[in-house]
């Protein structure tokens, strides 16, 4: 049995801990701090616990915001991201990493992103279209407006 699989969108990560069959959650432990997750399995007949995940997050979380749930034999604990726009490239210190830049994310729309991230994107869809005809973006124009207005207030200077 696997101890654990994860995935995530840019708001969640979602974990999965395969469980026996027949556990109940009175038998689950599912812990979270700012930066850890811990995840064990009590043994119902002696005192003891195996561990199936503990590590240190790669983000912090948002500890009031998480929850666990038990469904058709996983235990189901996602923690809640604290910044929702990063991708995570590992769960717990000391796994593989994964490459980022190969994730396919899914399609969202401007209206579900923070006010400071929506007008990073508006601004480059903007100037998307002059680019790709070679024109100016409103970057460019901005720095030539500058430029002009610096001339036009120093005539003495040669550009």
């Amino acid at each position: 049995m696997d101890k654990y699989s994860w995935g995530q969108s840019l708001q969640e990560v979602n974990v999965v801990v395969p469980v026996p069959p027949g556990t109940k959650s009175r038998f689950l432990v599912c812990e979270y701090e700012k930066n850890h997750l811990k995840v064990g399995l009590k043994e119902q007949k002696v005192k003891l616990m195996l561990v199936c995940l503990h590590g240190k997050l790669f983000q912090s979380i948002k500890v009031n915001e998480c929850f666990w749930t038990l469904e058709d034999q996983n235990c189901l604990c996602p923690p809640s991201k604290q910044s929702q726009m990063d991708w995570w490239t590992y769960l717990a210190k000391g796994e593989p990493e994964i490459d980022t830049q190969k994730i396919e994310p899914e399609t969202s729309w401007l209206s579900n992103l923070d006010t400071e991230t929506r007008s990073t994107v508006e601004k480059k869809m903007f100037d998307q279209r002059p680019k790709s005809l070679g024109l100016p973006t409103s970057d460019e124009i901005q720095k030539q407006e500058m430029l002009q207005k610096l001339k036009a207030e120093n005539p003495e200077m040669d550009f």
